[in-house]
């Protein structure tokens, strides 16, 4: 027996030496221990973690090289020297992006080096894609598929030219010979396999696990080419583990710690690089950790030696508030909590094995999440959650994550109610078939109970529970056992959900809100988290939709824009010059995703560039197709705020709202064809809207940017009585009469107005009076009367010689021959004292409304108009003496497009903008 001397212990002092430092090659790498880094920010009576202390011995360093055998045999020798254990020890593992290439295994072995810890162990994984490959190989030997042998040879041709592009020399020449051993005996073990048609679970782990054997052993040498005391661990020496279940182990933390400990006495040295994902059995059978289990290893090998930290080096900047392929806003979270990181894990964020988090938590060791490939990002932190933490710090709500493939099982009967072992029964039978149960939920009323269990596993779950259940079903005490496909699972994560009311309600409202139908709900008494089932379809729309909610993004409002001409063109200008300062000052994002006009449209799936929207709609326009621009719309499962702006007059477009609305999608608009058109489809929009969560918003279709609507609704929603609204509603019939004064005849102010963009095309369509009638229509409805259009009588101001005119042209032409009758109305009005005003009445006290000229003594606030501005008078019981009177412009394509954008903004504060 070969005795070794035990170096003098080093003080516990040694153990607080990590801090920030470049490595050889100039990169800044690993912080200081982080116990102390958190300890130091702890204010006084803080919960504070621990060092472990002692006799910290130092060994020399000895480099062994194991061969990979089939069987693991421990050499039973006396321990001799003491396993340091404590903060002097740091754990890295660098996952197979990270050992990737030749460079990326040298970029590893220079962060190893410039890791100032007193001991380093290293986990890694085996180089990019050849776990994958080891898998193929199994699988294609047992099928009896020739082509293993090429894949066998690729593998080998990938490491040979990986191990010649990093090493030279003796260690080359090691490697190699080593790597030709290898090859030779999985080629005869394939072989056998490929005979037999058929692997054994060990056989096809001992292949399997070859991927981290060889990288290891790769780092272990580039380490040691900077003359660094560098052992190499084949992991099956020293982690045992024994089975727990289907595709899951548990180690035996105290013969591995019997193991490691007689490992070291064999080869003390400072920096251990050691094989991830392998382990063995009890008899020194070698398995492995299953998928992914390299993160788990170096968990479990951290825990053993009580190391100062775990740090997971991966090619992302730590775990991110939510998928960023799924959410572009996702932000990454500095701290998170153990528990927070594991509910993460177990519902399918990308951020640890979900196992990982258990040796590491017992002890307290913090785990860093950082990138191997952006040193500079400071990475996430896992750790104990202070109880004393300012509740401010961070939101309540950490992260969402989403697990998609699911189906729902809904088992329901009356005859469950207050029977024992119901639910026994209904998971004994799941668990016969080996499925997997996700979530579950259950009614107080014990009436019905659902879970979740991935879509592949739900036909045999529900012929299980067929058949266990076929007498109760035949009896009547069930009434069905019933399956929901295409599922996904959304789930709410935050330690600090327990002691914050309301997040519940937040995050249904926003789900409300985005139109998401929650199919069942589960939520444990810890609070950690809420777990929802939703349509597969609307998994994307739901996690932006509750991301935004809790302000870890913006409020994203997909929009699509119907009728680009005069306002729809101002709008889309506008909405322009303010997109970036609604980012920046107001959390919104707002993305056209489409465009369409009468003959072409413009599709996007992320966002029209508003800056030449004109150009693309030249260059990259389709067909105008309504149905197909909604379509493309509605099934976008992106942006969770879907919104329809319709920018036209036309009918045709109006009688799709209720649709529009029926499937979530909002509907914005400044046409007044839906409000003032048949009375059952305006109440039938009003009641869908009010049952909903869907908007629709139409300020601009009575005053343009004047707050008219929105002030009526005022008025009622507060209690007030509306007796009378009067008002001049047309801009343009308000600049013809307050120039039509002096000797000017009216034919000329027409020809003014027309001349000055004031007019429709038709000048007919505003002195029909019209569009006045449905401005009154639509407020007498909002005031509660129950008006149709014909119900309004109106005081045409077209003569009725000239409404058979063929064209405008002809029209104009023929106006001012009637100038005359209009120039005595006038004289006489100035006689008087008076002026002529074009007016609309709604009455509400009588229930009837019209529209008629009308004169007015030069005081009356009517009388004091100028340009096109419209004035509104609200005569209600608060408001009898004195009028409440709205007034300003009341006409033009700026004034009405702000009007639109301005609902737009009340509708994104609905939806959870700040306000």
């Amino acid at each position: 027996m070969r005795s070794l001397a035990v170096a003098s212990p080093v003080p516990p002092a040694a153990a607080h030496r990590r801090r920030l430092r470049p490595s050889a090659s100039g990169r800044e790498v690993v912080s200081q221990c982080l116990k102390c880094e958190i300890n130091q920010d702890r204010p006084k009576g803080a919960l504070r973690i621990g060092h472990s202390q002692g006799n910290l011995p130092r060994h020399g360093s000895k480099n062994l090289l194991t061969p990979a055998a089939a069987a693991i045999s421990v050499e039973q020798v006396e321990v001799s020297t003491y396993l340091p254990k404590g903060d002097m020890w740091s754990v890295h593992k660098f996952g197979g992006t990270c050992m990737g290439t030749p460079q990326r295994i040298q970029n590893v072995a220079d962060v190893v080096l410039g890791d100032s810890s007193e001991r380093k162990l290293i986990i890694v994984s085996a180089m990019s894609k050849v776990t994958d490959m080891m898998y193929s190989l199994v699988h294609k030997a047992q099928s009896r598929d020739d082509s293993y042998t090429e894949e066998l040879d690729k593998v080998f041709e990938k490491h040979m030219a990986a191990a010649k592009d990093l090493l030279d020399g003796e260690n080359l020449a090691r490697f190699l010979s080593q790597l030709h051993s290898d090859i030779s005996n999985l080629r005869a073990m394939l072989r056998a396999i490929y005979i037999a048609g058929h692997a054994t679970e060990s056989f096809s782990e001992f292949v399997v696990g070859h991927g981290e054997l060889w990288s290891s052993q790769m780092l272990s040498y580039a380490v040691q080419k900077s003359g660094a005391s560098c052992s190499w661990m084949d992991t099956r020496e020293v982690l045992v583990v024994k089975p727990s279940g289907p595709d899951m182990v548990d180690p035996d933390y105290v013969e591995s710690e019997k193991r490691l400990e007689k490992w070291f006495s064999r080869q003390p040295a400072e920096i251990i690089v050691a094989t991830g994902f392998i382990a063995s059995t009890a008899e020194n059978i070698p398995t492995t950790l299953k998928r992914d289990g390299s993160d788990f290893s170096a968990a479990i090998i951290g825990s053993l030696v009580r190391a100062c930290q775990v740090t997971i080096w991966t090619d992302v900047d730590g775990v991110f508030s939510a998928d960023p392929r799924k959410v572009s806003e996702a932000v990454i979270l500095s701290t998170l909590s153990y528990q927070e990181a594991w509910e993460m894990s177990y519902f399918g964020a990308n951020v640890l094995h979900p196992r990982t988090i258990i040796p590491v938590m017992k002890d307290n060791i913090p785990i860093v999440i950082r990138n191997m490939f952006n040193l500079s990002a400071p990475g996430t932190v896992i750790c104990k959650q202070p109880a004393n933490e300012d509740a401010d710090l961070d939101a309540c709500v950490k992260s969402f994550a989403t697990i998609d493939k699911l189906a729902l099982v809904n088992v329901e009967g009356t005859g469950m109610a207050g029977v024992p072992g119901t639910s026994s029964a209904i998971f004994s039978a799941v668990k016969e078939v080996g499925a997997n149960v996700i979530m579950i939920s259950q009614a107080s009323s014990e009436h019905s109970i659902c879970f979740a269990v991935p879509e592949k596993e739900v036909a045999a779950v529900s012929a299980a529970l067929h058949v266990r259940f076929r007498e109760a079903l035949a009896a009547g005490r069930l009434s069905k056992v019933e399956v929901i496909h295409d599922c996904s699972i959304l789930a709410a994560v935050g330690l600090r959900m327990a002691s914050t009311p309301g997040v519940s309600a937040i995050l249904f409202d926003a789900l409300a809100k985005a139109n998401i139908n929650v199919r069942a709900i589960a939520q444990g008494c810890s609070e950690y988290n809420i777990t929802v089932v939703l349509k597969q379809e609307d998994c994307v729309r739901a996690l932006r939709a509750a991301h935004s909610r809790f302000f870890l993004s913006k409020t994203t409002l997909a929009i699509g824009v119907i009728g680009p001409g005069l306002i729809g063109a101002t709008l889309l200008n506008q909405l322009r010059d303010q997109v970036a300062v609604l980012k920046e000052n107001m959390n919104i994002d707002v993305r056209v995703i489409g465009i369409t006009g009468a003959s072409t449209m413009l599709l996007s799936e992320t966002g029209v560039d508003l800056t030449r929207w004109k150009e693309e709609m030249q260059k990259e326009a389709k067909p105008a197709d309504l149905a197909n621009f909604v379509r493309h719309l509605s099934e976008d499962h992106v942006f969770p705020n879907k919104v329809l702006v319709d920018c036209t007059a036309d009918t045709n477009v109006a009688s799709h709202y209720y649709d529009w609305l029926k499937k979530g999608i909002h509907v914005i608009t400044p046409n007044k064809k839906a409000n003032s058109g048949p009375l059952d489809r305006y109440l039938k929009l009003r009641t869908l809207q009010r049952a909903s969560y869907t908007h629709y918003f139409y300020e601009a279709t009575v005053g343009a940017g004047l707050p008219i609507i929105s002030t009526l609704r005022g008025l009622l929603e507060t209690g007030d009585k509306i007796l009378r609204i009067e008002g001049i509603f047309s801009g343009t019939l308000s600049y013809i009469f307050n120039n039509f004064e002096g000797t000017r005849s009216f034919s000329d102010v027409v020809a003014e107005a027309k001349e000055a963009g004031y007019t429709e095309p038709d000048p007919r369509d505003d002195l029909s009076g019209t569009d006045v009638a449905r401005k009154v229509i639509i407020l007498a409805r909002e005031s509660g009367l129950r008006l149709e259009l014909s119900d309004i009588p109106v005081g045409s101001l077209v003569p009725e010689a000239l409404k058979s005119c063929s064209s405008p042209n002809e029209f104009m032409q023929k106006l001012p021959s009637f100038d005359q009758d209009w120039a005595r109305q006038r004289h006489e009005a100035e006689a008087a004292g008076e002026v002529l005003r074009y007016v609309g009445v709604v009455d509400v006290l009588n229930g009837k409304g019209r529209v008629e000229l009308q004169r007015y003594k030069r005081d009356h606030p009517f009388a004091q108009l100028s340009g096109s501005d419209n004035i509104i008078a609200f005569t209600t019981s608060r408001y009898k003496e004195q009028p409440l009177i709205v007034r300003g412009p009341g006409a033009g394509a700026e004034v009405t497009a702000g009007g639109v954008f301005c609902d737009i903004l009340r509708l994104a504060s609905y939806l959870g903008a700040p306000s």
